[in-house]
């Protein structure tokens, strides 16, 4: 969403980031399994079966900013979905890619009283990703904290997908740490543009055509939560006591992660394997082919699955 193809359609980062991982064309195919508005439970319970299908030797794993634009926001569901999605991936053999996003609320102009609600969600689902990046040795981005996306022309029409531009941004950043990792052996996405950057007629013909229903499918189902939310924000704001949200937001965040690893403790480790478990044995006997964690994209053919969205 948000890069249009120049023969039509989408095209999206995953795309420009495919064509740098190996300096040969055709080596590298691109299967992509993700999904308009996908929460991080869509993700584990449709997406991940068929990642797992395509036997990816990278995988990216980019959710959560949905979770974070739904009434029933759970960071414990977030957190138990996300650890089975990049714990089953790895368990595999694939290298997972993950990135931090940034606060939909910010990127959205809201007023601060419901901007702050939804910065805490983002933060703690980033907090979350962080985590199991550490734990799964994922190639992770920490997008959220790149200058770029402050930046009004890397995103579209909605404020919530990149634009063409931002998503070459987000590939190159993606090339750079698989490069760095010895993953990625073919050039650089390009970052020059081939199509025209978001205008204000499009901006308003996305609002006359698809955002109205949109903003109408949020309203039903987060509206009246945000809205309670900011009600609470205004009052801890007149008591100075904000920092009490922060702190409940904080423990949560570490409770949710707690629970992770006290469930795998109690079934003995995770339960599609250990996260050093060797590919299936008729990949492992083909090591130029299949490659491994610590090695180049530089197979005859290499797999890679693009899960989940940004947002949507």
């Amino acid at each position: 969403m948000g890069d249009p193809a120049p023969g039509g359609g989408w095209r999206g980062w995953a795309v420009h980031l495919a064509g740098g991982l190996a300096p040969r064309a055709g080596a590298v195919e691109l299967v992509n399994v993700s999904r308009s508005g996908a929460l991080s439970t869509d993700v584990m319970d449709g997406q991940l079966a068929a990642a797992r299908a395509a036997r990816p030797h990278l995988a990216s794993v980019v959710a959560g900013a949905n979770d974070t634009l739904r009434a029933a926001f759970d960071i414990r569901r977030v957190a138990e979905a996300l650890d089975t999605v990049i714990g089953t991936l790895r368990a595999e053999g694939a290298v997972v890619l993950t990135a931090c996003l940034p606060d939909p609320g910010r990127m959205l102009g809201l007023p601060a009283p419901l901007a702050r609600p939804l910065a805490r969600r983002m933060r703690a689902v980033n907090t979350v990703v962080h985590t199991l990046s550490r734990r799964y040795e994922a190639v992770h981005i920490h997008l959220a904290e790149h200058a770029w996306v402050a930046e009004r022309a890397a995103w579209s029409v909605d404020r919530l997908h990149p634009s063409e531009l931002g998503h070459r941004l987000l590939a190159r950043e993606f090339h750079a740490a698989l490069t760095a990792r010895g993953l990625a052996t073919g050039p650089p996405p390009a970052e020059a543009l081939d199509g025209p950057p978001p205008s204000l007629l499009s901006g308003a013909w996305w609002m006359a055509t698809r955002g109205t229903r949109w903003v109408a499918d949020r309203c039903t189902d987060l509206l009246p939560d945000l809205l309670k939310l900011a009600a609470i924000e205004c009052r801890h704001a007149v008591q100075g006591t904000g920092h009490q949200l922060d702190a409940r937001d904080l423990r949560e965040t570490r409770a949710a992660l707690a629970a992770i690893v006290r469930d795998r403790t109690a079934h003995g480790a995770h339960q599609t394997g250990h996260v050093d478990q060797p590919r299936h044995a008729d990949r492992a006997g083909h090591a130029d082919r299949a490659g491994h964690a610590d090695r180049a994209v530089h197979a005859d053919r290499a797999v890679w699955t693009n899960g989940a969205t940004m947002a949507g």
